[in-house]
């Protein structure tokens, strides 16, 4: 990819424990282009809100190393002062629960217009206020002077997560970070936010870092997908690639947990066992292997590594290569989400 909007190399975000640090994002790279749409996937604990909140620079104890490129410059280390002119104008970000994210004791149309005013001091209160009827319109909210008023109890899931979506777009960022954006919505609801973070992109051309544990959001909006497991990313494809042939055992057992109108699979695999706190992470070897007891120690790579194994996917760890299915003898499943 050529000139990325956004490039993170070997990142790692460590938070202290007691006398120590422990690193819930480790060694991670990885880019996002202009108008497109890159999918971070994997299990609550896997690390994907630190790295969106090591990203906005919103960690206020932890201990980053790396590299974050915005438009080529290094973000991370920036002073406060400067990552604030950056936040909310070059780079947005939708905050997984609306209800946490909005004040409750401020009425939403002074929420919104204090983005604006923090970015645009020159706008006069009038024009503040016609932009925020306008950004309210825009995400889909109707009688936009009515909510314009309102507080964010008087809303609907739905329409706070509206709100929140305005704030994030308000100065029309170039990089939009969404963080589990359709999380506790009914269905219906979903899929109109999922079709609305599609057309903005569509509009202004701008990168979006998806977050979700969701692989039907993926299939249905993500150019690009990341797996992250135990704070490592351990595959990263074209979506056409990854629900087709993935290889990663944990890409593989997320894709063959999801039920299919298929017959043949009447039984849902389990996962076994859960994501390791960060105290008990293992930090050699490979992070996937307590979980397929199955598969024989000598598949694993001492030092996993990312492996390119057709062009633009990459996959961690050699263990790919033996893993199967318990209740399968040979290494030959293929998957297709439908």
């Amino acid at each position: 990819m050529n000139d990325p909007l956004l490039a993170i190399k070997n990142l790692t975000t460590s938070f202290r424990i007691a006398d120590d640090y422990y690193a819930a994002v480790d060694d991670v790279t990885l880019t996002i282009g202009k108008n497109e749409i890159v999918a971070i996937v994997g299990e609550s604990g896997s690390g994907k809100s630190a790295l969106a909140f090591s990203i906005m620079g919103l960690h206020t104890r932890a201990r980053i190393e790396g590299h974050i490129y915005y438009k080529g410059q290094d973000i991370v280390p920036l002073p406060p002062s400067k990552q604030n002119k950056l936040r909310g104008k070059e780079i947005g970000m939708i905050f997984q629960d609306p209800l946490s994210a909005l004040n409750p004791l401020m009425i939403i149309g002074a929420q919104i217009e204090e983005a604006l005013l923090l970015h645009q001091p020159k706008l006069s209160k009038k024009e503040r206020r016609l932009a925020v009827i306008e950004l309210l319109t825009k995400v889909g909210i109707p009688r936009p002077e009515h909510t314009y008023g309102q507080f964010p109890h008087e809303l609907s899931g739905g329409m706070r997560q509206r709100v929140v979506i305005a704030i994030a777009i308000a100065n029309e960022p170039k990089l939009l970070i969404a963080d589990e954006p359709t999380t506790a919505l009914d269905v219906t609801i979903q899929l109109q936010i999922l079709e609305l973070i599609k057309k903005l992109k569509n509009e202004s051309e701008a990168g979006i870092l998806l977050i979700t544990h969701d692989l039907g959001v993926v299939a249905e909006m993500a150019d690009r997908v990341a797996v992250m497991y135990a704070g490592q990313i351990v595959e990263i494809a074209d979506i056409y690639t990854l629900l087709s042939a993935a290889k990663h055992p944990y890409t593989r057992s997320l894709l063959h947990s999801i039920p299919t109108s298929k017959e043949s699979q009447s039984r849902l695999h389990v996962i076994q066992g859960i994501v390791p706190s960060l105290q008990n992470l293992p930090r050699q070897g490979c992070r996937f292997r307590s979980r397929m007891p199955w598969i024989d120690p000598s598949a694993h790579e001492d030092n996993p590594t990312m492996h390119e194994i057709a062009p633009g996917h990459y996959v961690r760890c050699t263990c790919y290569k033996s893993f199967h299915f318990p209740d399968q003898k040979e290494v030959n499943d293929t998957h297709v989400l439908s």
